[in-house]
């Protein structure tokens, strides 16, 4: 067997309404997908899906090249080929096979995996609307991203007023509380939440010491990505509970057989659309401990390109035993979302253009912070809130907006 054609299709689809207004601000861009189709001698097809403005690794041409005339049963285990194309290998050479991609991985240690819906950071009341559509859908899990720019507490609170007892939230400050005299109090105030199941990198991962004084502190779990600070660092000097996967198909199994191999589990944090997510099921399906909830943000896209979308029962998804992946591409919407060769750059990308915002960070005693992209300005203060003034065609906007730009944050009052 050989592969005989590679196509790359870049398609961009939409973002549901919702999380069109969150992501504006910041993964805007994860809506464009290269779709990645292999075909063999041998009439077999194989996709892959890579989320261009994200992903680890990017498909080359010279991945491309190097994939042409040769096996894809030689190849497929090289994550140097970038997402999308690693993918689509698996699949075809499962469909060649007969065999299911989890066969092609190792045993099945599990029919269904556990999956989390995901949001980006935003105010309380769109957190506690995407919560309760994730109760509607299946989910039992939230991972989202608290920022010192809002109210933590409020919205955590307006998320427990509208979901079960037994729904998760998984915490995910990026390091933005900056160090363990700062995280520990926030920590132990959202602790009083039955609903906060677990916190991802509180504070900057290469902080060991702060990481480890948090971890004795709190009753919660605490994640860190895999890698930062070095494996057997993490381990030794017990700064998490467990860990935070992803990457090419070599580095995941890699990875998750090292968690294994001290007992700590994880979550797999692959992003993409339907193929991507039925991929982070396979892996999942053999790595004894991602049991955690994977995320690959699937809940954000309106369609997930599959004739049959991606199903959640319980906060799991099943694992297909068909051949390959053990789904079927929709073509009929890959087609409807193909983004036209004329709108691609010169090295055959697409990108949105950056949305006219500006993000006033809006502090209880009236001071405001405007800058074009919300950051974390300092110490978290309860009451805080972020505002994003639109272009109104004003001149007072304009102004704003140009000083913004010079300065990076400009400081006002509140007149709101």
């Amino acid at each position: 067997m050989k592969v005989t054609n590679v196509e790359r299709i870049i398609v961009d689809v939409p973002f549901t309404p919702r999380q069109q207004e969150i992501t504006r601000q910041s993964v805007y861009n994860w809506s464009i997908l290269e779709l990645c189709k292999v075909t063999t001698d041998t009439g077999h097809v194989g996709w892959g899906e890579t989320v261009i403005h994200y992903t680890y690794g990017r498909v080359t041409d010279d991945a491309v090249a190097r994939t042409i005339g040769q096996s894809p049963a030689e190849l497929m285990n090289e994550d140097s080929l970038g997402a999308g194309l690693q993918m689509a290998l698996f699949d075809v050479v499962g469909k060649i096979l007969e065999v299911s991609v989890h066969r092609l991985l190792g045993t099945k240690v599990r029919d269904w995996t556990p999956i989390s819906w995901w949001c980006s950071h935003s105010s309380p009341e769109n957190w506690a609307a995407e919560a309760a559509e994730a109760v509607a859908q299946g989910y039992t899990n939230l991972k989202n991203k608290p920022r010192p720019w809002n109210d933590i507490v409020a919205q955590v609170d307006a998320i427990c007023k509208v979901v079960p007892p037994h729904f998760h939230l998984d915490l995910d400050p990026n390091g933005s509380w900056e160090n363990a005299a700062n995280a520990i109090p926030i920590i132990k105030k959202l602790e009083r939440y039955e609903n906060v199941a677990m916190f991802e990198t509180p504070i900057p991962q290469d902080d060991i010491l702060g990481n480890r004084q948090i971890r004795q502190a709190v009753n919660r779990p605490v994640a860190m990505h895999f890698g930062s600070p070095p494996f057997l660092t993490a381990v030794r000097e017990e700064v998490c509970d467990g860990f935070v996967i992803g990457g090419g198909k070599s580095m995941t199994m890699r990875q998750g057989q090292c968690a294994a191999e001290v007992s700590m589990p994880f979550w797999l944090q692959i992003v993409g659309n339907g193929l991507t997510t039925t991929w982070d099921a396979h892996l999942g399906s053999v790595l004894t401990h991602a049991r955690w909830p994977a995320i690959s943000c699937i809940n954000m896209y309106s369609h997930h390109l599959l004739t049959q979308p991606v199903q959640v029962i319980n906060g799991h998804q099943r694992v297909p035993d068909g051949p390959g992946l053990g789904v079927e591409v929709d073509e009929v919407a890959v087609e409807k979302y193909r983004v036209p060769q004329e709108e691609l750059d010169e090295h055959a990308l697409y990108i949105h253009p950056k949305p006219r915002l500006i993000s006033t960070i809006v502090y209880p005693d009236g001071t405001c912070i405007h800058m074009e992209h919300p950051s974390a300005p300092g110490t978290y203060v309860e009451g805080v809130r972020t505002e994003i003034l639109e272009d109104d065609g004003s001149q007072e906007w304009q102004d704003l907006y140009e000083r913004v730009q010079k300065e990076k944050q400009v400081v006002s009052r509140w007149e709101g």
